[in-house]
């Protein structure tokens, strides 16, 4: 159930290509079936990043069950590395904010993780 959030300054030549390879590259980076992994891309030219437009990004990443100090040094180089192939962003340009809110507070299909997960 990733869900990864991105803002960025960096207009992409095809948002819908762009989405896709994000898609597939989160999936393998967050060892999740792509499909469960939703994205959501937003371009904001008024995205600022200490103090200048330069290209900058912020990523929220919400995911269950697999956030902890240890993956997200993973994570956060994986994300980085990334974005400086594909937006051309430096790594001293993006924040990653990391959440695991818990089953009980993510609802899907009408209820929440945390009762799927009873009945399985």
């Amino acid at each position: 159930m990733p869900v990864l959030v991105l803002t960025t300054n960096v207009k992409v030549q095809s948002v819908q290509d762009f989405v896709l390879d994000f898609s597939k590259f989160g999936a393998e980076v967050l060892g999740r079936p792509e499909g469960y992994i939703s994205i959501n891309y937003n371009h904001d030219e008024a995205l600022s990043f200490a103090g200048t437009f330069e290209p900058a990004f912020l990523l929220v990443i919400t995911l269950l069950d697999n956030i902890n100090p240890d993956v997200n040094e993973k994570y956060s180089a994986a994300f980085f590395d990334y974005f400086k192939a594909k937006l051309d962003v430096a790594g001293n340009r993006g924040y990653i904010t990391f959440n695991d809110p818990g089953r009980a507070y993510l609802g899907f299909q009408g209820t929440t993780f945390a009762t799927i997960a009873k009945k399985v």
